[in-house]
């Protein structure tokens, strides 16, 4: 009996560098069909690789002194034949194992999204759209979650450093301008999400919101269910951060809010995505700024007006329709 090929992906300990990287597994598993598939990565994005086809085996990264989490990561691979390795965490791993094809990306931090540095780096045209991969008994749960009734605004007040977390008050106002009489999602149902230890930062947000219109997702168990939710919301806004680039990835128009981070970089990936920023840049707040401190947690997120949030969230769903639109149109 032929065995099935053998696939080996690595990537990172946080959620956004492990979506950002998420289309490379995709490609592999499209050019590997039937592929047995491992995942190494860190604890935190782990669940998303649940329903990737073929997986047999998910190994979670604990970082070690002296680097030994790389020696137990080689011990669990070694005695395998792998016919693609991809390695987005740029080590010298996928070179001291056997396989076929060998892909390795590291971050330079060159002016360029990280997706189109993987791409370039890997050498795949096109860059390969990050995705999670969601089976049918969890799509449904989504579906269910929702349920029936008006659209959904998906809001993600918080972040993982405070500099760049844009104040929940201001989230607030914006869910009242868009989902308020006259508001381009009026009379839309709210789901807020953030990590259990973020629900602060949501609480205002949640506040601003009627309880028959709120979906309150904070502290939400499973990541993966939360992408597929994300998939069915007529629309998402959030600061920059690992949720934000899950949203883009689940097709739902995604709008990021950016300043203390640059946005040409890390801003989120796809046709239904956007985003509005601070009126200072990136450089002014950070990389050309004497006296910045990575260190301090101060906001730098002051200079993004509600107006502007609201603008942009505005045009980006008109944008968003009109493609839907031009879409149907040619299936005709």
């Amino acid at each position: 009996m032929t065995r099935p090929p053998h696939i080996l992906f690595i990537t990172g300990n946080r959620l956004g560098d492990a979506m950002l990287s998420s289309g490379v597994l995709a490609r592999l598993i499209a050019d590997h069909p039937g592929a047995s598939v491992t995942v190494a990565c860190g604890a935190l994005p782990a669940p998303l690789f649940a329903d990737t086809p073929g997986l047999a085996r998910t190994i979670i990264m604990r970082r070690r002194s002296n680097g030994m989490h790389w020696l137990a990561l080689w011990a669990a691979c070694a005695t395998t034949r792998w016919d693609a390795i991809a390695d987005l965490r740029g080590s010298l791993l996928p070179w001291t194992l056997i396989a076929r094809r060998r892909l390795g990306s590291r971050s330079q931090y060159r002016k360029e999204h990280r997706v189109v540095e993987i791409a370039r780096q890997l050498r795949l045209d096109p860059p390969p759209e990050p995705r999670l991969f969601v089976s049918a008994p969890r799509a449904a749960r989504a579906r269910a979650l929702l349920g029936d009734g008006p659209p959904v605004l998906a809001i993600a007040p918080a972040a993982n450093w405070g500099a760049k977390q844009w104040p929940s008050q201001r989230f607030a106002a914006l869910v009242a301008r868009l989902t308020g009489r006259g508001g381009a999602l009026e009379g839309a149902r709210v789901l807020v999400t953030a990590a259990e230890s973020e629900r602060a930062a949501a609480a205002p947000v949640l506040a601003a919101v009627p309880e028959a219109r709120r979906i309150d997702r904070v502290g939400a168990p499973d990541l993966l269910d939360l992408y597929a939710t994300f998939g069915a919301c007529a629309l998402f806004v959030g600061n920059d951060s690992g949720l934000m680039h899950m949203a883009a990835a689940s097709g739902a128009p995604t709008l990021g809010l950016f300043g203390p981070s640059p946005h040409w970089r890390y801003g989120p990936w796809g046709a239904n995505a956007s985003v509005v920023r601070t009126d200072e840049s990136f450089e002014t707040l950070v990389s050309e700024n004497p006296v910045f401190d990575h260190r301090n947690k101060a906001n730098l997120m002051a200079g993004l007006s509600v107006d502007a949030a609201v603008a942009a969230a505005e045009a980006l769903l008109v944008r968003t329709r009109n493609q839907a639109s031009e879409a149907s149109n040619t299936r005709r």
